[in-house]
């Protein structure tokens, strides 16, 4: 009866695919999300291509202006969600991305991989918030969450599989060819946007949108944003989720190789652990926690992901590979209701603007998590994931006390 429970909580969030437009925006993201991980399997074969000892630096540069690209942009992708078809946002970033993505192969200089990424990464700002956007228009409300959890667990177990396959392509075609794959993939996802119905925006008869400036749409996309308290201490969890998770993509390749004297192959095995746990977890979330609040997943996903975390440098790699898991369950559970607390308490007019700020906000955190997670790493390399862990779970508690809506039990 337990096996045949867990098959069912597994096969609940494939039910939103019943939903055919829904369906579609799905299996285009699937191809997009393969898509990146050739973008960076292509890129880092070029950074090595253009110096082995500056590969890392080139790398880190481009994430970087990567994530200076979302948080500059998405905000604004968030009220232009608003005011046009959001089909159109999709389909005219998407194809300006392919552009983008066809001209890596032809690469000469480093400056060239830091101008096509950031100019892939503003258009990309302005995909995403409209794609999370569209969701709550789309699928009916009992399904929302599935949805939203069908979507993040693709997203986690593509960023394991992902790069492995592109790597195998890369074997096969080469360094440069590859981008010419991850174009073509583009062409796929196109289609299935294309397809999509040519409303895809739901707007309430007799509600009319207030014209403002860009700047006041944004601000009030951050005033709804945490104006929430719902949303208000998901997003405080999300940051202690970040914390903690930059620890790990900082951290664990110099644990691995320098601290327990592994190789790059045992360093592949101890970061899929930590992307199928949160695949799990991105799966099971709707199911797990179905209260107005979410604090059950919030509360919980965030302890996960702290303790596993704060004995990590003193285990060896078989236990490390279960703490990961752990983590990679934790951050799950700590990040997806920030996402379906807005589909559920903004209202659908606004829905744009909101997911925008959050595209930027979520990605601001990430941004003062890695200088936090490097510093660790490098001033304390014996410490580093217990003074991570110690810094999560006070964290956790202040968030706990200041910003836990007090009116809401843990079970509301």
């Amino acid at each position: 009866m337990k096996i045949k429970k867990i098959l069912h909580e597994l096969i609940i969030p494939f039910q939103a695919l019943n939903n055919k437009v829904f369906a579609k925006l799905y299996f285009a993201q699937t191809v997009s999300l393969l898509g990146d991980a050739f973008t960076w399997v292509g890129l880092a074969l070029l950074s090595y291509q253009f110096g082995k000892d500056r590969s890392a630096l080139i790398l880190s540069s481009a994430l970087t202006l990567r994530v200076i690209a979302f948080i500059i942009f998405s905000p604004f992708a968030g009220v232009l969600a608003d005011r046009i078809d959001r089909k159109k946002i999709l389909y005219i970033t998407h194809f300006i991305r392919m552009g983008i993505v066809a001209c890596m192969p032809f690469i000469t200089a480093e400056w060239q991989i830091y101008v096509l990424v950031f100019l892939l990464n503003i258009f990309n700002a302005f995909f995403t918030p409209t794609y999370k956007s569209v969701i709550p228009q789309v699928v009916d409300k009992k399904y929302y969450r599935e949805a939203i959890g069908l979507s993040t667990a693709t997203f986690q177990l593509l960023g394991v599989l992902g790069p492995g396959l592109a790597g195998i392509l890369a074997v096969w075609f080469g360094a440069r060819e590859i981008f010419f794959v991850d174009a073509a993939s583009f062409v796929l996802a196109g289609i299935l946007i294309i397809s999509l119905p040519v409303d895809l925006i739901r707007k309430d008869k007799g509600i009319k949108v207030k014209a403002l400036s860009a700047w006041q749409d944004v601000l009030k996309g951050a005033k709804l944003l945490f104006g929430n308290k719902l949303i208000r201490f998901a997003l405080s969890i999300e940051f202690i989720s970040a914390i903690a998770g930059a620890q790990i993509l900082v951290n664990t390749v110099g644990h691995v190789k320098s601290g327990l004297h592994l190789t790059d192959k045992h360093y592949g095995w101890i970061m899929a652990a930590f992307g199928i746990g949160a695949s799990i977890a991105a799966f099971l979330s709707g199911s797990l926690d179905k209260t107005k609040s979410r604090q059950r997943s919030l509360i919980f996903g965030a302890l996960l992901i702290g303790l596993a975390i704060s004995a990590a440098n003193y285990v060896g790699f078989s236990v490390m590979i279960g703490f990961w898991i752990i983590a990679g369950l934790g951050q799950s559970l700590a990040e997806i209701p920030s996402e379906t607390l807005i589909g559920e308490n903004i209202p659908d007019q606004e829905q744009g603007k909101v997911f925008g700020s959050h595209f930027a906000f979520s990605h601001l955190w990430w941004a003062i998590a890695y200088p936090v997670a490097g510093f660790l790493g490098a001033s304390y390399p014996k410490d580093n994931f217990l003074y991570g862990g110690i810094t999560t779970l006070t964290l956790l508690l202040i968030a706990y006390f200041l910003f836990r809506p007090k009116h809401l039990t843990i079970e509301e």
